[in-house]
């Protein structure tokens, strides 16, 4: 007998993350690949790696998509829900944690922060423009001091006398930090340093104004950085839990909504094309428009030449009249 399971899937400008769950919510199988500006074929190589891990052995009842690809993912897989990240983190984090207040989340190239108050998103803010506390700047900073990104929390953790870092613009921190080096501080306490400054960095831009209550998750690819994590428990004199799923939250949240959503439909029948969409030769073009003085460029999404979707337009003269 098949297993059924919904698919839950995350497209985000750094990472692309696939979860399937079964009918209990709980993850069978998560999937955590680099998008590296090609989120077609990430999407498309997921799901072939879920079709050969599982086979025929699965039945997908129900599919979602989130982060800032989901439309794309959503016209390649024939999702039934497309929902943004807030809503899917939310919906995720009080699954496991039903009890939870605030969400700290940090992922490759942004970050954000969600208040929850009875059990609904009451307030949430997200920070794009500053590269700053990102996953991508302590990737590069990891780098740039010869340390492996998964060590390089556990180092800060050893730090006894942090350095003071100037932690609100990446570029000045980047400086500091080899002023500090240079200076001959030891390079635990600069990284720890940097640690504590990228989380008052986080607390006075993305978190401005707003209460943080308890319980407090952390989550996104960050929260596996156990420096970061201890700066922000000392910042808010709290402690803070990192759930088990902390990389792919997104796309378990995509995968719950999804279930919901079929399981209400009079139907209960799932859009989804299948995993053999992976088999599709997908292709994307553009054009700009000059019907007025917008001059949008117009996405156009194709399988098997054959116009799936356009986008990019801000009237709607394009993406109304898909020619299927």
């Amino acid at each position: 007998m098949k297993m059924k399971c919904s698919l839950g899937i995350d497209v985000g400008s750094v990472s692309t993350k696939l979860v399937l769950i079964n009918e209990e919510n709980d993850v069978i199988e998560k999937l955590y690949l680099n998008t590296a500006g090609k989120p077609i074929d990430v999407i498309v190589k997921g799901l072939k790696i879920l079709n050969d891990e599982f086979n025929s052995s699965i039945e997908i009842l129900a599919v979602g998509t989130t982060g800032s690809g989901r439309q794309l993912a959503s016209v390649l897989v024939g999702a039934d829900i497309v929902k943004n990240e807030i809503t899917t983190h939310a919906v995720a984090s009080l699954e496991e944690y039903p009890d939870t207040q605030t969400i700290l989340e940090i992922g490759g190239q942004d970050s954000k922060i969600i208040l929850i108050r009875n059990k609904i998103v009451a307030d949430f803010a997200m920070n794009t423009v500053c590269a700053a506390g990102t996953g991508s700047f302590l990737d590069r900073q990891a780098q740039r001091l010869g340390i492996p990104i998964e060590e390089f929390g556990k180092m800060a953790l050893t730090s006894t006398v942090p350095t003071r870092i100037a932690g609100r613009c990446a570029v000045f921190a980047e400086s500091d930090m080899i002023h500090k080096q240079q200076m001959g501080y030891k390079i635990e306490d600069v990284i720890y340093g940097l640690c504590q400054a990228l989380v008052r960095n986080y607390l006075s831009n993305v978190a401005k104004g707003k209460e943080i209550r308890p319980p407090v998750l952390f989550q996104g690819g960050v929260a596996t950085n156990l420096g970061i994590k201890k700066a922000f428990e000392e910042e808010l004199g709290m402690s803070i839990t990192v759930p088990q799923h902390y990389n792919v939250m997104g796309a378990i949240g995509a995968a719950i909504l999804a279930r919901r959503y079929i399981m209400q439909s009079k139907s209960k029948k799932t859009n989804f094309y299948g995993f053999n969409v992976a088999l599709k030769d997908y292709k994307v073009k553009s054009f700009e428009c000059k019907g007025c003085a917008n001059c949008c460029e117009i996405i156009q999404i194709y399988r098997d030449d054959k116009i799936m979707a356009r986008w990019g337009d801000k009237c709607g003269k394009w993406s109304s009249s898909i020619a299927v």
